[in-house]
């Protein structure tokens, strides 16, 4: 059999994930634009969408197309090699969550779909912390070798800094948009109160935690144990 080509599949999976965005972006662009302001569109008798949701259909796409290119342009200018298979991981959660989870509505359709990608997304950004710490280790530039648990207390705590900094997008854009990225209101558009109005963001900052601890840990006893794989 042959070796799997993984440079050639990451390519391919940027390009289909790039041109679905954008088709994506075309069709939320013009739904916002041609929509009046309390337009609700019924999508398989049970999602309602309004004019809102398609400014943050919009306004994910954006930011889905910009990320997609983002890991390519940190391995250009900064020297940082990023694992092919986590690059690969990286452009599937991308599609999960923007297109499967946006414009899909499988946010609404998949229950916990949302905490299945947070807790995906935190290993992988856990993961990310190891490869940043390897990278300087490795570097001739760096003179300190970074004591194991050191290393995992990174990881750890880059990828619980990378989940809260999401919570504050949302929040942010939220506030300025109108939207209700943190489920701050129920479908209808009544506002919840109290700890029913914290749980999705609590929810996903508890995962994102429990998610980037699993890594932390795993990542510690690969540095223990196999430290020429932890560098590979």
């Amino acid at each position: 059999m042959k070796p799997i080509n993984y440079e050639k599949l990451m390519r391919i999976a940027r390009i289909v994930v790039f041109v679905t965005l954008i088709a994506s972006l075309a069709f939320s662009a013009y739904r916002v634009l041609s929509s009046p302001a309390d337009a609700k569109d019924i999508i398989d008798g049970n999602v309602i969408r309004t004019k809102s949701d398609y400014v943050l259909m919009c306004l994910q796409c954006l930011l889905g197309i910009f990320v997609l290119f983002l890991p390519s342009f940190i391995e250009k200018h900064f020297n940082f090699s990023i694992p092919n298979g986590m690059y690969i991981m990286y452009i599937i959660f991308l599609y999960c969550a923007i297109y499967l989870g946006e414009v899909r509505s499988f946010y609404y359709r998949i229950p916990n779909w949302d905490t299945y990608l947070h807790a995906m997304s935190s290993m992988m950004l856990g993961t990310l912390g190891f490869s940043v710490v390897s990278f300087l280790n490795s570097h001739d530039t760096v003179a300190v070798k970074m004591n194991p648990i050191f290393v995992a207390l990174f990881a750890f705590s880059f990828a619980v800094m990378i989940g809260t900094l999401w919570e504050v997008y949302e929040y942010t854009f939220d506030g300025l948009l109108g939207l209700n990225m943190q489920k701050f209101a129920s479908d209808g558009g009544v506002n919840l109160i109290g700890r029913a109005a914290l749980s999705d963001t609590m929810d996903d900052i508890i995962v994102d935690v429990i998610g980037a601890l699993i890594s932390a840990v795993i990542g510690y006893f690969t540095l223990i144990y196999h430290p020429r794989k932890s560098r590979s």
